[in-house]
């Protein structure tokens, strides 16, 4: 009797995968393939509305796409925190030059030209003169830093910034034994800053903000280009501008323009407006309280009218152990 054996590539019927089984197994593999090739690519390829959600594309800049393939991801991190989505930190936020309400800037800051951007470096250095940022920025390796930013209107967030460290960048100007502290100024440009040329302003144009010397050459302090992965919007203070996350937001100056090192205190824009209300220091510190609200809570964006997110307000911002020695000895309640 002949026994038919079948050849080891023959199948019945009922072993054929059906058609749209075998599409969708396809897609699914794709898709796989697609997860593991993204796992293998450097971070710059995945940051630009990858990493983080909603992120609005933005056209890079020669100098910082060159910087992006090298660029430290998490060199700081926020533990336990939650990053403020961008959508919220690029259309809530004080910038007076694109005129007072917070969603001013979003509107309005389209129009300010960041290209080219140079930046004037004077008083007490050893390389004065005037920059442009690609000089600043091509000898430095960006940074991720992923601080919280606290308003001193008791609002709050968490940013990912990209950035490099200010004490890198002042080193490169070389400063005298006579730089106490460190003043910096935004652009002042009415024609295309529509805040700047109100009649309603009761703001001395341009914006000034200072440091004090050994605050500017601490390592939390950054100059930032970036966030979210990719280049500064216009209204979060591009193409460059100042992060000092200890301190109450004003500080962290925007649209960068003039770097002067000085050997006296500079007078700051707030300070110079309400004394009483806005101090040099600006630190966060819950036990202070601003003359007409308590410091002592703050608004985690997002919040809503139905859900709001209050947190207690951290000293220092939750950056005590980093920075409280740079005050020791001071009174931080008259030296607020």
């Amino acid at each position: 009797m002949l026994i038919n054996v079948p050849p080891r590539s023959a199948c019945t019927p009922s072993e054929i995968t059906p058609e749209n089984i075998y599409l969708s197994r396809r897609q699914f593999m794709g898709a796989a393939s697609a997860a593991v090739t993204a796992t293998m690519l450097p971070g710059w390829a995945l940051a630009d509305g990858s990493v983080y959600s909603d992120v609005e594309p933005g056209k890079a800049p020669d100098w910082f796409a060159e910087k992006q393939s090298a660029i430290h991801w998490k060199a700081v991190d926020v533990k336990g925190e939650s990053i403020t989505p961008f959508k919220d930190a690029t259309q809530y936020n004080n910038f007076y030059e694109f005129g007072p309400d917070k969603g001013d800037p979003y509107a309005n800051a389209e129009q300010m030209v960041i290209e080219p951007w140079t930046v004037k470096v004077d008083g007490e250095v050893g390389k004065p003169g005037t920059y442009s940022l690609e000089d600043i920025i091509r000898p430095q390796q960006l940074e991720e830093r992923i601080y919280r930013l606290r308003c001193v209107e008791a609002w709050s967030m968490v940013i990912p910034w990209l950035g490099i460290p200010l004490a890198d960048v002042i080193k490169q100007f070389q400063p005298t034994a006579n730089a106490k502290y460190v003043r910096f100024e935004t652009l002042n440009d009415p024609q295309h800053m529509p805040g700047q040329r109100s009649s309603f302003s009761l703001l001395d144009w341009p914006y000034r903000e200072g440091l004090r010397m050994d605050e500017a050459m601490h390592p939390l302090a950054i100059l930032a280009v970036g966030m979210y992965g990719r280049v500064l919007p216009n209204q979060n203070g591009a193409p460059i501008r100042l992060v000092v996350p200890w301190k109450y937001g004003f500080k962290s100056i925007k649209s960068i323009v003039r770097i002067s090192l000085v050997s006296d205190q500079p007078q700051t824009t707030w300070q110079s407006m309400a004394p009483n209300e806005y101090g040099f220091y600006a630190n966060v510190n819950p036990q202070v309280d601003h003359p007409r609200w308590s410091q002592a809570k703050e608004r985690r964006l997002p919040s809503g009218l139905f859900s709001p997110n209050i947190k207690e307000t951290q000293m220092f911002n939750g950056y005590a152990e980093e920075v409280a020695g740079l005050y020791a000895g001071m009174d931080l309640r008259t030296q607020y």
